[in-house]
């Protein structure tokens, strides 16, 4: 690969790694820590998810997206239970997961190779190159980064005090 090839390849890891990894888990921690075990699990009708079903979901989704897709990590997942789940984890479980779920992310991000990133990866009935899974795993995680956020800060009545 070319000096500019390689260029490319890190500027896109380092940011991955800067949005997902070390902006984003720790937002999520953060309100997860900010939150009591009833308000982890509250949800404000049937048709929504709890905080603690989206944590599952980023979960689940990551373990087979990245660690699994990526990482050759074997991973089943059971995405309908992600959302069914009530209470089945405490709030310092959530926090486990999602902190060493962060740690075997970035060892997963920042080792993968260009032929991985440029290849074609069968995901879900789709053909995805490992670039387009990397930027689909960032903004799904910032979506429901902000939503937790959001209902944080709307069953909290406080600011997170993010920046």
């Amino acid at each position: 690969m070319n000096n500019n090839g390689t260029q490319l390849h890190n500027a896109l890891i380092d940011n991955i790694v800067r949005y997902l990894i070390d902006e984003n888990f720790p937002r999520v921690i953060k309100c997860l820590e900010m939150l009591n075990e009833e308000e982890i699990w509250y949800r404000p009708n049937s048709q929504s998810n709890s905080v603690g079903n989206l944590v599952l979901h980023l979960n689940g989704n990551l373990n087979q997206w990245i660690l699994d897709y990526i990482g050759g990590k074997s991973f089943v997942r059971n995405r309908q239970l992600e959302f069914d789940a009530e209470k089945i984890h405490s709030k310092e479980e959530l926090v486990l997961m999602m902190t060493n779920l962060s740690e075997e992310l970035r060892s997963c991000i920042q080792s993968v190779t260009s032929d991985k990133l440029l290849g074609i990866l069968p995901i879900e009935n789709q053909q995805e190159t490992g670039i387009s899974v990397l930027i689909h795993i960032t903004e799904h995680f910032s979506f429901h980064t902000g939503q937790i956020t959001y209902v944080t800060k709307w069953l909290k009545e406080q600011q997170t005090n993010f920046y």
